[in-house]
């Protein structure tokens, strides 16, 4: 066996661009094809649409032109100073260069590290910056972070930068921008910049009001009173409650979104709690006043110190003091002006503190009662690791719960499982819809309130012991009402877990089809028709296909079943688009609308030819 020589020749020293397509993952956070939002590509897109935003709100520009094409070609163009000319290349490709830096010229910007354009120019196929600067103009053309060619001359543009993009299929094979995403990310800077334009080729993205045009899309029917709003040069928020459990956020700094909050959305938590507790001159429970509640906040900081590249997590200090401050003056005023505002509120947090009184004898009883059935949860088969609380495991790490129905899919599952990483919790039957019912319901129902002991979610989402929630229930009708009475279950009492994206949904073969040499898994009708094909095409008789259909996830053997929930395992992730749809879309699906639901199927059924 040789033995690898470790000497100096074997210390490499990178690029700053190299390292980043080396490295990407430190960088922008995630590859993938486009089919998730979080993924590299939108990625790329928002730190250069950052760029052109923090031009705007520096006062320069109240326009910014967007354009996707067929093949994924970003172009971006903005009205702002633009690049001086002697920098442009220095900006798009040397880590650590950027104006950013002088807080005399970018007071509130996203991008403070000076890595992001570099990314893009460094995982992009081609990669062009122009400058347009008082009448003259610097064009800079990548590949793959490679500076191919440099132009500059005179020009009748009006100033800003303009800034063209390919991310490169190497890092990201068969990417696509999915138009939805795009959309929903175009919105979010409208809102948070009231006044900018955006325009996707010819469809404007235009918020006059900000954040209250964003409640009001999240909010607009459900609310119980006109939304507190506030705004100053630092800080802008807005919230109402509504009659839903649970408490809902869209944090953002600097015009970003931070998905996991931070220091300044849980200052704002307190800010509403003092603020109410000041006008009332009580002493308000923080889950009474705050269960119900959708609230946005948007802050300015000169110096953000986020957790990632990615920036979905605030971290900074210094900042708490002045935001609780800040919000509790401005909430407590707010009800001194509009007393019937105070009303509805106040009497909302005092019918959640009744609620909660009323819910401590339910609880203990639920308590005693589990505690005599079992030391355990008799339908849960746990694995060995858990993630720490709040933190998520490091990808490749992440544990799971499977929700099966029965216990022979449940069987299959726990035979074929990874016990360190996967668990199981089998439901006796099907759950209860409980739509429309009160949390005491939730406790009283012993498989309900199972379920919530073994995610270790009844204190707080934060508890939650695994890393992703799986519906596997079966591919037929029934499996299908199963699945919706788990999401509706969720939705109904724990939103915050579908909107914080841990739900999943288990897709498993429908079909198999199969000869002596090959077996094909299908998981529609048409992969069935072409796994048929493929084997008739290398068969001599028709008869040497057989072709099988999976009625449950029961009649799946276990070592069939490994390979559905290990490496290739195919997973949905349960999303929410906006929250003002949920409770529309459960009232028809899972309501007591019985004759329409029944009409909707009838007039969209599809029968399909035998």
């Amino acid at each position: 066996m040789t033995e690898h020589q470790y000497d100096e020749s074997k210390i490499k020293t990178l690029s700053s661009l190299e390292h980043i397509r080396k490295r990407p993952g430190m960088y922008i956070g995630r590859l993938g094809d486009g089919s998730h939002p979080d993924d590299g590509i939108y990625i790329l897109l928002k730190e250069i649409l950052d760029n052109a935003v923090d031009e705007f709100i520096m006062g320069h520009g109240k326009r910014i032109d967007i354009h996707i094409g067929e093949d994924g070609l970003c172009r971006v163009r903005d009205y702002g100073r633009g690049i001086p000319l002697g920098k442009v290349v220095e900006c798009v490709s040397v880590i650590n260069t950027g104006a950013k830096y002088n807080t005399e010229v970018f007071q509130f910007s996203v991008g403070l590290n000076g890595v992001g354009t570099k990314a893009v120019n460094a995982l992009s196929s081609h990669f062009t910056v122009t400058a347009f600067r008082d009448g003259r103009y610097k064009t800079a053309v990548f590949a793959q972070g490679l500076l191919q060619r440099e132009e500059e001359g005179e020009t009748t543009e009006k100033n800003g930068t303009l800034i063209e993009f390919l991310p490169d299929s190497e890092s990201f094979p068969g990417f696509r921008f999915d138009p939805q995403y795009v959309d929903q990310r175009l919105w979010r800077y409208a809102y948070l910049n009231a006044g900018l334009s955006l325009y996707l080729d010819r469809d404007l993205y235009l918020s006059k009001n900000g954040l209250l045009d964003l409640l009001d899309r999240e909010v607009s029917s459900e609310r119980i009173y006109p939304p507190i709003h506030f705004v100053d040069k630092s800080i802008e928020f807005a919230f109402t409650h509504t009659d839903d459990y649970g408490e809902s956020y869209f944090s953002f700094v600097n015009g970003t979104y931070t998905s996991e909050g931070g220091t300044h959305l849980s200052a704002f938590r307190e800010g509403i709690l003092k603020g109410i507790n000041e006008f009332t001159g009580k002493k308000f429970n923080g889950l009474d006043v705050r269960d119900g509640i959708v609230g946005i906040l948007a802050v300015k900081v000169q110096e953000p110190v986020f957790e990632s590249q990615t920036k979905n997590k605030l971290g900074n200090t210094d900042i708490r003091g002045p935001i609780v401050n800040a919000v509790k003056d401005a909430v407590a005023t707010h009800l001194y002006k509009f007393p019937e505002t105070a009303e509805v509120l106040v009497d909302k947090v005092q019918r959640n503190e009744r609620v909660r009184r009323e819910l401590q004898s339910v609880r203990r009883d639920a308590k005693a009662k589990a505690k005599k059935i079992a030391f355990k949860i008799p339908q849960l088969k746990d694995c060995k690791y858990h993630p720490s609380r709040g933190q998520a495991s490091k990808p490749g790490r992440e544990n799971m719960l499977f929700i099966t129905e029965g216990q022979s899919a449940a069987g299959s599952i726990v035979s074929a499982r990874d016990p360190m990483t996967q668990a199981v919790f089998s439901l006796k039957g099907k759950p209860m819809n409980v739509l429309g019912q009160r949390l005491d319901v939730l406790y009283k129902n012993e498989e309900m309130y199972s379920l919530m002991q073994a995610l270790n979610i009844e204190d707080s989402i934060a508890d939650l012991r695994y890393d992703k929630v799986i519906l596997a229930t079966d591919a037929d009708v029934d499996g299908l009402h199963i699945r919706n009475l788990l999401l509706t279950f969720f939705l109904h009492y724990f939103e915050q877990l579908i909107k914080q994206e841990r739900v999943y949904i288990l897709e498993t073969p429908i079909f198999r089809v199969r000869n002596k040499e090959k077996t094909f898994y299908c998981y529609s009708d048409r992969d069935m028709d072409e796994a048929i094909t493929a084997l008739k095409v290398k068969s001599k008789a028709d008869r040497a296909v057989e072709t099988t259909r999976f009625k449950g996830l029961g009649e799946i053997s276990p070592p069939e079943f490994k390979q559905f929930i290990g490496q290739d395992m195919r997973l949905r992730q349960v999303r929410l688009d906006r929250l003002s749809e949920v409770s529309r879309v459960l009232k028809f699906y899972m309501g007591k609308n019985t004759p329409e639901r029944k009409q909707y199927i009838m007039d969209h059924l599809i029968v399909r030819p035998v």
